[in-house]
This record gives structure tokens, sequence and C-alpha cells, in this order.
């Protein structure tokens, strides 16, 4: 299981945050946020968001650091990458 996150620099709510992805499958990323204690409220469309505070979390539970634009990357090269409006066009 190779799971990957870029680094806090994300900011909402007061807070930086993190992109927890899988190159592999959705499954796969659930398990691994799931053994986080990861809420699946935190799962949107293609990525987990996480606080900066559990970074170090991740990353010590095998995740691998990658940039930002590396996990947008894997995301397009696996399959799994579903823009804003995939979202949109769903709940239409």
């Amino acid at each position: 299981m190779t799971l990957y996150i870029d680094p806090p620099a994300w900011p909402g709510h007061g807070r930086m945050w993190s992109h927890l992805v899988s190159d592999v499958s959705y499954d796969e990323l659930h398990l691994f946020a799931t053994e986080l204690g990861v809420p699946r409220r935190a799962f949107e469309r293609d990525h987990y968001d996480l606080p900066a505070h559990r970074y170090a979390d991740a990353v010590a539970a095998g995740a691998i650091e990658v940039s930002s634009r590396e996990v947008v990357r894997l995301l397009y090269a696996a399959g799994l990458r579903r823009p804003k409006r995939w979202a949109q066009q769903r709940s239409s």
C-alpha cells in the first residue's frame, strides 16, 4: 500500500491542510485513512484533506511525502483525478 501526501500548504478554516492520495484505488485510500482515524467527511472527490497537525501521523504510517504538483500528477496517471466539475455534474 503506497499513499502520498503533500506539504500542509493549503489554507482553510484557520488551518493549513495537506492532501492525502492513492495512486492505486479509492479503497486503498479509504482503508489508510480509516487506520489513521481520519473521518470519511475529510474525503473530497479524490483525496483526503488532512490538517497540518496530522501530517506527521500520515508520514509515520507510511505516506510518501511529495509535492502538490506530484499529487495531481499521480492522480491523473492512475485515472483517479476527479476535478471540481465532476462533483458538480454528479450533484445535478
